[in-house]
């Protein structure tokens, strides 16, 4: 059966690209202060996630292309950028 305008509209509408970005909870054993930004002396990328004292290692890392990804990644944990590299 042909689904009507009113129907297909509406189910674009869910579908928006514009729907609001879902905050994550910090994962535990961590907090907002073991995130770290940590660059390659090859390559010179950088990439950011928390940081695990035991392992020595990021987790949960994330390219970083400009400063609004290190915002992005505060953001998708409801924290707030202070705008300084640690």
């Amino acid at each position: 059966m042909m689904e009507g305008v009113s129907g297909l509209s509406a189910r674009l509408n869910n579908m928006s690209i514009f729907a609001k970005k879902a905050v994550y909870s910090i994962p535990e054993p961590f907090a907002a202060d073991d995130i770290k930004i940590e660059t390659s002396i090859c390559t010179g990328e950088k990439t950011i996630g928390f940081y695990d004292k035991a392992t020595r290692k990021l987790v949960y890392a994330e390219l970083v292309r400009s400063e609004s990804d290190i915002a992005d990644f505060y953001k998708k944990y409801g924290l707030k950028w202070s705008g300084k590299m640690k």
